[in-house]
């Protein structure tokens, strides 16, 4: 199968380099069927150019500011039949490929996967919390997917679903602003098949939202917006805050 890379990018310029540099990489250690999609979604600086200076990667501009839009508008520019929503802040590891490619070859009903971040920039007291928000991250995705049976757990920037699922079910839903649009995902998802959250699929990524407004503050944000589209549909929070490098 076809993979995807679809990466929004705001105002990226600082870090979109060395996401394209690991994506890149990996595609040329694998040797997967793989494309590069960067979305330069209504960004000011010189991220549009550092992206264009990869001649494996295709840029798309979509000038409707946020996070739903550019990933949107990412999928819709390629026909691939896996589409992997990636962050322009993340870093793809060795492995990360062939772990996506074995998960959907060994289970024909797998719509989506998805696995954890690992923050590299993050101090070390922070990096216990964040694990410990992922022990109870994986105790609520058994429960909701296996018990409850309501949906699943789904970590933005860290996906992959096959586009004819990801169709069937309507799409991308445009008036999710920011918060709750990876849990949307996964509950319209677990309607159509599989949506597995695993492990074995780390991503590694900056942690500068959660340095720059707090762990607790952050990690509650994220976790009302879960149940609030998991149970009510859409998400209990609209605004964000933009956060770049200084």
């Amino acid at each position: 199968m076809k993979l995807a890379f679809v990466i929004p990018a705001y105002n990226e310029e600082a870090l979109i380099g060395k996401c394209l540099e690991s994506v890149a990489r990996e595609i040329a250690r694998t040797g997967a069927d793989a494309e590069i999609v960067v979305v330069n979604n209504a960004s000011t600086d010189r991220t549009g150019e550092v992206a264009r200076s990869f001649a494996t990667v295709r840029v798309v501009d979509e000038p409707k500011k946020g996070l739903v839009n550019a990933r949107d508008a990412g999928f819709n520019a390629t026909q691939a039949e896996l589409i992997a929503n990636i962050d322009s802040d993340t870093i793809v590891p060795t492995g990360w490929i062939d772990t996506v490619l074995s998960e959907f070859e060994k289970d024909p009903k797998l719509v989506a996967l998805s696995g954890p971040y690992v923050y590299y920039d993050m101090s070390w007291n922070n990096r216990l919390l964040v694990n410990a928000f992922y022990g109870l991250t994986y105790l609520i995705y058994i429960l909701n997917r296996f018990v409850l049976r309501v949906g699943s757990v789904v970590q933005g920037g860290n996906f992959v679903f096959k586009r004819k699922s990801w169709a069937d079910v309507g799409g991308y839903d445009r008036s999710i602003q920011f918060f709750g649009e990876d849990t949307d995902v996964a509950v319209r998802l677990s309607k159509v098949g599989n949506v597995k959250w695993t492990f074995a699929l780390k991503m590694m990524t900056s942690g500068r939202r959660l340095e720059k407004e707090g762990v607790f503050r952050t990690a509650g944000t994220y976790t009302l917006n879960f149940f609030w589209v998991t149970f009510r549909g859409k998400p209990a929070t609209k605004d964000y805050t933009d956060i770049r490098p200084d």
